[in-house]
């Protein structure tokens, strides 16, 4: 598997791209290609096509979760396709894999935070597959659907509110999902933002791929000014599982990394970064 990271809070030193507080992957697996998650604006659209990356052979569209500093960009992939479909009748057409709560209208402190793109607008151009359980999308790639959230220091509060069955209510961002990839060495998890908890996401990859090797996890912690309970737990939780590496980002704050690097080999990512794993 080949990730090269499209958009990320920030960018690699004398690569001249740029970053945005958002988060988008390119995915190139087993002879597919997928994009994880698609920032807030059209700065993936811009990055990849500096990066000579063609975002129409995608296989599939991946989405960790709704909000909108993930899914920002599915606007600008609805124009684009719109424009080329138009042309070219064989486009193959890749479909919006997600949780099936992640369209759900979401805001925070009166001001919407969720998915700007409706699903009736994503229906006119993609398929929409939701599913709450896992997804293989390849042999060795996997979304896991809805994580389990089993451990009591992890998605205990809530990201503001949602609007579910016309009943607005506190959004623990069940839609969150992540991504894992199989490889030899053990496993490699893909994370939006991790808010069903980081730990929380590692054990359930554990459990659906039946495997306890971690080899790396690349993406945001939702370690934002956390409690030193949480901090506590979690690094005790990364050193318990012997994780190799870790390329923490996003949303993960500077004083969380350092107490990370205590207990695991931390890389530094951004906007142009390529991971390869076998």
């Amino acid at each position: 598997m080949k990730l090269t990271v499209l958009v990320d809070n920030n960018t690699i030193i004398d690569k001249y791209f740029q970053g945005e507080p958002a988060v988008s992957y390119f995915i190139e697996c087993e002879g597919k290609q997928y994009l994880f998650d698609t920032g807030y604006s059209d700065l993936f659209l811009k990055n990849a096509n500096k990066m000579g990356i063609d975002l129409l052979n995608l296989d599939a569209i991946v989405l960790s979760h709704g909000h909108n500093d993930h899914t920002g960009g599915l606007n600008e992939l609805v124009r684009l396709y719109s424009k080329i479909s138009l042309k070219e009748r064989n486009l193959r057409i890749p479909p919006i894999i997600a949780h099936p709560e992640a369209f759900l209208e979401k805001r925070e402190n009166g001001l919407s935070i969720g998915a700007t793109c409706s699903t009736s607008q994503l229906k006119s151009i993609f398929p929409l597959q939701l599913s709450k359980n896992p997804v293989a999308l390849s042999d060795k790639l996997i979304f896991l659907g809805e994580i389990e959230r089993n451990n009591s220091f992890e998605a205990t509060y809530p990201i503001g509110e949602t609007i579910k069955d016309d009943i607005c209510q506190k959004d623990f961002v069940l839609d969150d999902s992540a991504l894992v990839y199989k490889s030899g060495a053990g496993l490699v998890i893909i994370t939006g933002c991790s808010h069903a908890g980081i730990c929380n996401i590692i054990e359930y990859a554990k459990k659906v791929c039946h495997e306890d090797r971690i080899w790396d996890i690349i993406g945001g912690f939702h370690l934002l000014n956390p409690s030193k309970n949480q901090l506590v737990h979690t690094n005790t939780y990364i050193e318990g599982n012997k994780i190799a590496t870790i390329h923490a980002c996003h949303c993960t704050d500077l004083y969380s990394k350092i107490w990370l690097s205590r207990v695991a080999k931390l890389k530094d990512v951004g906007v142009g970064l390529v991971l390869e794993y076998t």
